[in-house]
């Protein structure tokens, strides 16, 4: 029996005046992620602070410089669907709705999708060692069962996969993190949130403790004319991606004039390599310069055993998204990409 305190709080100044009294509590909104962690013995909360009635943090609204603001709060379903982001950000609709299923996306909210832990058998299973749950103690996956696990920014001691899948039109859109707490507020911008597990795979975020995600904000353009995300899983629905591709380009005269290029499931982070993008433009979007900047994104590259086939699936990923993108109309249910 885990017994534990719980408030409910109806603005952010009282959520960060009793999490600074009480370092040991946890925010809970969708509870999603947080949920499985406790049932598998991973969390033991003794104090959550439901922050679900802030109404502050549950709303979408363009900025005076035509920034897109999306509140923490608002669950992804209703951002997926929101008019102004299926027709300015159509690209990070379709890859919240690429993700987990009806019921989670109509309770998960956008600050709690940031922040779901790396997902590994060997962290879910607490009889085991992991050093994400317990540092020092070992990675089994490296030598284990890891057909899931990266193939990017691995480390001796971790080489878990992050799961979002909004996340990674997030960082293909170049968003940026509103975070408060009672010393302040800062932005992050969305490619130096996350980390790398280097030698603290326990550190899955820059989020500093104390601190509250408030919302996000994105770029008055967000490539609503050319875009592709493509999840590529073991079966079409309620499943991680094995590997997973957001791109979003901009054409100028039949030629690239920007271009964002973001992988999923292949790294312990949203992956982006700005070199490949700026290899890219003023070029012309075929497969061959695709598939070379698909070798620059996947350069060092290493797979573990049973996710060797990670590198070529996922160099074979990024091409096809790309020529995808040029034509969003076959992303449509039934339509053929013409590649």
């Amino acid at each position: 029996m885990n017994n534990f305190n719980y408030r409910k709080v109806t603005e952010v100044s009282d959520a960060l005046s009793n999490v600074s009294k009480n370092p040991d509590s946890y925010f809970i909104a969708g509870g999603t992620n947080l949920i499985d962690l406790w049932k598998y013995n991973l969390l033991h909360p003794s104090n959550l602070l439901d922050i679900n009635s802030i109404d502050t943090l549950n709303t979408i609204s363009k900025d005076k410089d035509g920034r897109l603001h999306l509140g923490a709060l608002v669950t992804n379903s209703d951002t997926a669907y929101h008019d102004l982001v299926e027709n300015n950000y159509p690209l990070l609709s379709k890859a919240i709705l690429a993700g987990a299923s009806a019921q989670i996306r109509n309770s998960a909210t956008n600050g709690g999708n940031l922040l779901q832990r790396t997902r590994c058998y060997y962290f879910y299973d607490a009889a085991v060692p992991c050093n994400k749950r317990n540092p020092g103690s070992g990675c089994p996956a490296k030598d284990g069962l890891n057909r899931m696990h990266a193939i990017l920014g691995t480390s001796e001691q971790c080489i878990a996969v992050f799961p979002s899948d909004m996340s990674i039109a997030l960082a293909a859109l170049e968003a940026r993190i509103h975070v408060t707490s009672t010393t302040g507020d800062r932005i992050i911008e969305f490619a130096d949130f996350h980390r790398l597990p280097g030698n603290t795979p326990e550190l899955d975020n820059n989020l500093k403790s104390g601190e509250l995600i408030t919302g996000l904000s994105l770029p008055p353009e967000g490539f609503s004319k050319n875009y592709s995300y493509l999840k590529l899983r073991d079966r079409s629905s309620y499943a991680f991606a094995l590997v997973s591709v957001a791109t979003g380009m901009d054409l100028e005269d039949g030629n690239i004039k920007k271009i964002r290029i973001a992988l999923g499931g292949v790294s312990h982070k949203p992956w982006r390599v700005p070199e490949a993008e700026n290899f890219l433009i003023d070029k012309e979007p075929n497969e061959s310069n695709f598939a070379t900047a698909a070798d620059m994104i996947l350069n060092g590259a290493v797979g573990f055993g049973k996710n060797d086939f990670k590198i070529e699936l996922s160099k074979r990923a990024i091409i096809r998204n790309c020529m995808m993108a040029l034509n969003p109309e076959c992303q449509r249910p039934g339509a053929q990409p013409s590649l």
